[in-house]
C-alpha cells in the first residue's frame, strides 16, 4: 500500500529528483517559461509555488529559506525583485500548465509550464494553429506577393525620375504622327 506515500516519484533517487526539481525551477524562475514532460511540470510546479509565495514577503529569512530550496543567487533576486512584484496581488496559482502532445521519441506527454503573470505561452499556442490551405492557394499568394513587389520598384523607379528626363523620353506629338504615317503606308 501507498499510505503517506504522496508525491512524484520521476524514477529517480531522492537525491537526484531533488536536482531535477531544483534545475527546473530555476530554469522557469529565469526564463518564465520552460517546456518538459507532464509529470515534471507538475512536480515542478508544487516545488516552486511556495517558494514564489514566501518571495511575497522580502524578509532575510524568507531569501535564506528560498536560497536553500534553490542554490542560485540569481534565481532567488530574480524572484524576490521583479515575480514578486508582478505576483504580489495574486492568491497563489503563479504557475499554469499547458499540454502540447506527444514528444515523437517515446510518447511522453509534453506540456509548457509558465509563471501566468508572464502570458506569452497562450499567444504562441493559439497562432501556431494555421488554416490549411492548397498548394493553388499558396502559389497564388506568392504570385500576389511577387507582384505587390514588382509595382513597389516600379513606384520607386518613378519617383526617382526627374521630369527632365522623362520629357526626353517622351516623343512629340509631330513625331509621333510621322510614326503613325509610315506604319500605314506599309
Amino acid at each position: 500500500m501507498r499510505h503517506g506515500k504522496k508525491g512524484f516519484k520521476l524514477g529517480r533517487t531522492r537525491a537526484h529528483r531533488k536536482a531535477t526539481l531544483v534545475a527546473l525551477s530555476n530554469a522557469l524562475i529565469k526564463n518564465k517559461s520552460i517546456r518538459t514532460t507532464l509529470t515534471k511540470a507538475r512536480a515542478t510546479r508544487t516545488f516552486v509555488e511556495p517558494l514564489i509565495t514566501r518571495s511575497k514577503e522580502d524578509t532575510m529569512h524568507n531569501r535564506r529559506v528560498v536560497f536553500s530550496r534553490l542554490s542560485d543567487k540569481v534565481a532567488v533576486t530574480e524572484l524576490f525583485v521583479e515575480i514578486a512584484e508582478r505576483v504580489g496581488d495574486r492568491p497563489g496559482g503563479y504557475t499554469r500548465i499547458v499540454k502540447i502532445g506527444q514528444r515523437s521519441g517515446d510518447g511522453a506527454e509534453m506540456a509548457v509550464i509558465e509563471l501566468v503573470d508572464y502570458n506569452e505561452t497562450a499567444t504562441q499556442t493559439i497562432s501556431r494553429r494555421r488554416r490549411r490551405t492548397r498548394r493553388a492557394g499558396r502559389r497564388r499568394a506568392r504570385r500576389g506577393a511577387a507582384e505587390a513587389a514588382l509595382v513597389r520598384e516600379q513606384e520607386a523607379a518613378t519617383e526617382e525620375t526627374p521630369l527632365e528626363s522623362v520629357a526626353e523620353h517622351v516623343p512629340s506629338e509631330e513625331a509621333a504622327a510621322e510614326s503613325d504615317d509610315e506604319q500605314m503606308a506599309d
